[in-house]
């Protein structure tokens, strides 16, 4: 299994010290946040898209690059990658050179987003949520698997002959996990390409989550890709820690009780209950997230929020520290008991490679055309 961290980049004020960070302090905590998971021994950073206040991630290659080249293990990821409001065309030049420049170590989430106005800010309309993710990322997919693509849809102009440059990485696409809490068409999406399945199910009871995994798995199935405990099913997840249960709850409480994301609604002690937010001990961390195999069988990848709600930067590397250092470790114990040996580890893009049948060199050799772009069919190679 894969642990990492994600984030989703909210400028939130400090409810202790009333404090709140300026854009730029909230950058480079998150720059700090990925660099700690790589120390402590996690596997994934990922981060979150917004284009709006009071989120600063707006350009999530460009974090990653930087982080590429200062990270030598962990896989970059996008805790959502809006396939509705970005042009496929775009995702799959700007990941395909993010894989580039980190050796592979790429992979990305695909989502709606949670926030509506995003797609009149670009150009779309928020009723057609569904269609436009089904729509952008068939074509994405073909942008990847394709050296030369004709197409024409609904939401955007046509390509003739139109060849997506830089070809991926050893001519392996970075690997696509479909974000979704509640909506059946995307685990179905995830199913039909035999993709991976991400439920962030922070804010929803267990029993949701397992409808929502079940189903993507028999769909997986269904389509042809392996069994159903095959399929690929990363995890979200919330925790705050201190050595004493009371004084995890008393530090984080100030920071539930007015955070924008739950803040007040259901008390701290009703959220933990109903969702997988865990708020104690490591121990009780660990307890309640390798119970999670049993609400979702054996998953791939779990991700937790961590740097939210107004949490200062210290505290988070605390948390990640005690995460890598006495969490994790455990749970990789605990859940390769029992693992059956024909269910999948989490992709990685060695493993892709391989499968594959080995590296190559995708490269699409064409004459300089500045007239009409195209790439000719016969001159592509790969």
């Amino acid at each position: 299994m894969q642990f990492g961290v994600f984030t989703v980049g909210d400028v939130t004020p400090d409810p202790v010290t009333g404090r709140t960070p300026t854009e730029a302090e909230r950058i480079q905590s998150m720059l700090a946040i990925a660099l700690k998971v790589e120390e402590v021994g996690l596997d994934v950073f990922a981060t979150g898209e917004h284009h709006n206040p009071p989120f600063v991630p707006s350009s999530p290659t460009t974090m990653l690059g930087w982080i590429a080249a200062r990270t030598e293990r962990i896989v970059l990821s996008t805790a959502t990658t809006l396939i509705t409001t970005n042009d496929p065309v775009k995702i799959a030049e700007d990941y395909a050179m993010l894989q580039h420049l980190a050796g592979g170590r790429v992979d990305l989430m695909m989502g709606r987003g949670n926030t509506g106005p995003v797609y009149p800010w670009f150009g779309q309309d928020i009723r057609n949520g569904i269609p436009l993710a089904v729509e952008n990322y068939a074509l994405l997919h073909r942008l990847w698997r394709e050296d030369v693509v004709d197409w024409q849809g609904r939401f955007r102009t046509p390509l003739q002959s139109f060849t997506s440059t830089p070809r991926p990485l050893d001519g392996v696409a970075p690997f696509v996990w479909h974000g979704s809490i509640r909506s059946p068409e995307i685990a179905e999406q995830a199913a039909y390409y035999g993709d991976g399945f991400f439920h962030n199910n922070i804010f929803w009871p267990s029993e949701h989550t397992a409808q929502m995994v079940r189903l993507y798995r028999e769909r997986f199935e269904h389509y042809g890709h392996g069994a159903a405990d095959q399929a690929i099913v990363g995890l979200g997840g919330q925790v705050f820690m201190r050595p004493r249960s009371q004084d995890a709850v008393r530090e984080f409480r100030p920071y539930f009780d007015v955070a924008p994301v739950y803040g007040h609604g259901p008390s701290l002690e009703e959220f933990t209950e109903m969702t997988p937010l865990t708020v104690g001990s490591p121990q009780q961390v660990i307890d309640r997230y390798a119970a999670m195999r049993d609400v979702v069988g054996d998953y791939q990848r779990q991700l937790f929020l961590i740097d939210h709600a107004g949490l200062p930067l210290e505290t988070v590397l605390e948390q990640i520290e005690i995460l890598g250092t006495e969490v994790v470790p455990v749970l990789r114990r605990e859940l390769a008991v029992g693992r059956p040996a024909h269910v999948p580890d989490a992709p990685t893009h060695a493993a892709l490679v391989a499968a594959a049948g080995g590296a190559r060199d995708a490269t699409v050799h064409a004459p300089a055309d500045d007239v009409t772009g195209s790439s000719p069919l016969p001159l592509a190679a790969g």
